[in-house]
C-alpha cells in the first residue's frame, strides 16, 4: 500500500512545500481571528488558512454551492492528484474511491442559515443549504470532479475522522476492492458557533490571546487546551502494483493501521491512555512490526492536560524501554487542531518525515510537564533515520486510530 501524492491546505499555507517549510522552521500558524468579531469570546485566536484562493481550484460560479470545508477538500485533492500524476479522466473509474473524514461538516453554513432565518426571513432557506452542510459532500464533489465511481463517503469520528478515512482506504485496497483511493480529511470550524461550543466545554487555550503563536503548547506544563484550526489534507493511496505499472512517484508505504474505542468517557481519554495503547499495539501487529522498528511517533498531542499525559503513558506502555529512544512530536503546536482533518494532515506530515528523513518539532515546549518526559523534538526540526513511524489520532467518544508509515523500499 503506497502513497503516491499528497495535498495540504492548513494554517501553515496551501501546498506541500509551504507546509514543509513551516514545519522545518518551527513556525506557528496561529493568529488572531480575522474572519469575524471574536472579541466577546474567551479564545480569540485560531489556525485560519492564511493564503487560500479558492478560484485557483474551483470555478467562481460553483463556490456558492460549497461550504469552505468542501473547498479545502477539493483543493487538497487536486494537489494530491497532480502530485501523483494520476491520469484524468481515469482509466478504470470503478476502481477509484473517495473517502473524506469530516468531524463537523458545514458548521459555518449552519450558523449563517440559522441567523438568516431568525433575523431576516424565516420562510426562505437556500437550496444549497443541505448540500453545503452534510459531511459526505466533500467526498461527493471530489468524486464528481475526477469521475471516481468507486465508494464515496465520509467518515465521522470526531478528531480521528481523517485517520479513519485513510484506514478505510487501506482496507479497500488491501482487499482488492479498489486500486486507488483518494483519502483524507477536511474541516472548517472557525466560526462563532465552533469557537463558542468548544469554549463552553473549556477545551480551548485562552491565556495567549495576545501571543497567539505561543498558545498551542503540547506536553508543556503551561498547556491549557487546544487551538481550533481549519484546513484539509488528502492523499492518493494505491496498490503497489498499480502505482508501479503507471510509473507513479512513491512517497511512502502505509504498513498497517488499527482503530478501537476507550468506551470510558464522552470526552476524556481512558486512564493511562489504555485505549490508545491498545490501538498502537494493534497497529504494530497489523503492520508486522516490532516496537523497536518505530523511530518516530507523530502524536495526537492536542495541548490539553489530560490527553497529552495519557498519550505519553500509552507510548511508554507500548514501547517499553524503546520509548526512551523514540522521537515523538506534535505538529499541532504549529497548526493548531484541525479536528476532523487533523488525522489526515498529520498522516501526511508523517509521510513527509519518513520520505525526507526529518522530524518536525514540537514548538512552545518551554517547561516540559514532568509527567510528559519523552523526547518531543523540542523547538527545532531534526535530521534522523526514520525507518517507520506511527501517526496517532484520538477523538471524542473515545475513538482511537493509529497508522503505521514506512519508507518506500519497493524496487
Amino acid at each position: 500500500m503506497v502513497v503516491t501524492g499528497v495535498g495540504l491546505v492548513t494554517p501553515l499555507g496551501t501546498g506541500t512545500e509551504a507546509n514543509w517549510e513551516g514545519l522545518v522552521e518551527g513556525r506557528s500558524g496561529i493568529r488572531a481571528i480575522t474572519r469575524f468579531d471574536a472579541s466577546g469570546l474567551p479564545a480569540r485566536i485560531a489556525g485560519e488558512v492564511p493564503d487560500f484562493v479558492p478560484e485557483r481550484f474551483i470555478e467562481r460560479k460553483e463556490l456558492k454551492k460549497m461550504d469552505i470545508f468542501i473547498q479545502y477538500a477539493i483543493a487538497a485533492a487536486q494537489m494530491a492528484v497532480d502530485d501523483s500524476r494520476l491520469a484524468i479522466p481515469l482509466d478504470e473509474p470503478d476502481r477509484v474511491g473517495v473517502v473524506v473524514g469530516v468531524g463537523m461538516g458545514g458548521i459555518e453554513t449552519f450558523e449563517n442559515a440559522s441567523r438568516h432565518l431568525v433575523e431576516f426571513d424565516a420562510r426562505r432557506v437556500s437550496p444549497f443549504f443541505i448540500p453545503k452542510l452534510i459531511p459526505n459532500m466533500a467526498a461527493g464533489h471530489i468524486a464528481l470532479r475526477f469521475g471516481a465511481r468507486g465508494p464515496s463517503y465520509a467518515t465521522t469520528s470526531a478528531c480521528a475522522s481523517g485517520a479513519h478515512a485513510i484506514g478505510d482506504a487501506v482496507s479497500m485496497i488491501r482487499d482488492g476492492r479498489q486500486d486507488v483511493v483518494l483519502a483524507g480529511g477536511a474541516e472548517a470550524p472557525v466560526c462563532l458557533l465552533g469557537l463558542g461550543g468548544f469554549s463552553a466545554m473549556r477545551a480551548l487555550a485562552t491565556s495567549f490571546n495576545d501571543a497567539p503563536e505561543r498558545a498551542s503548547r503540547p506536553f508543556d506544563a503551561r498547556r491549557e487546551g487546544f487551538v481550533i484550526a481549519e484546513g484539509a489534507g488528502m492523499l492518493v493511496l494505491e496498490a503497489l502494483e498499480h502505482a508501479q505499472a503507471r510509473g507513479a512517484p512513491i512517497l511512502a508505504e502505509i504498513l498497517g493501521w488499527a482503530a478501537n474505542c476507550d468506551a470510558y468517557h464522552m470526552t476524556q481519554p481512558a486512564p493511562a491512555g489504555a485505549g490508545a495503547a491498545r490501538c498502537m499495539a494493534l497497529t504494530l501487529q497489523d503492520a508486522g512490526l516490532r516496537a523497536e522498528d518505530i523511530d518516530y511517533v507523530n502524536a495526537h498531542g492536542t495541548g490539553t492536560p489530560y490527553n497529552d499525559e495519557a498519550e505519553t503513558a500509552a507510548v511508554k506502555e507500548v514501547f517499553g524501554e524503546h520509548a526512551r529512544r523514540l522521537a515523538v512530536s506534535s505538529t499541532k503546536s504549529m497548526t493548531g487542531h484541525l479536528l476532523g482533518a487533523a488525522g489526515a494532515v498529520e498522516a501526511i506530515y508523517t509521510v513527509l518525515a519518513v520520505a525526507r528523513q526529518v522530524l518536525p518539532p514540537t514548538i512552545n515546549l518551554d517547561e516540559p510537564d514532568p509527567a510528559c518526559d519523552l523526547d518531543y523534538v523540542p523547538h527545532r526540526a531534526r535530521r534522523a533515520r526514520v525507518r517507520a513511524a506511527l501517526s496517532n489520532a484520538f477523538g471524542f467518544g473515545g475513538t482511537n486510530v493509529s497508522l503505521a508509515v514506512g519508507r518506500a523500499m519497493c524496487p
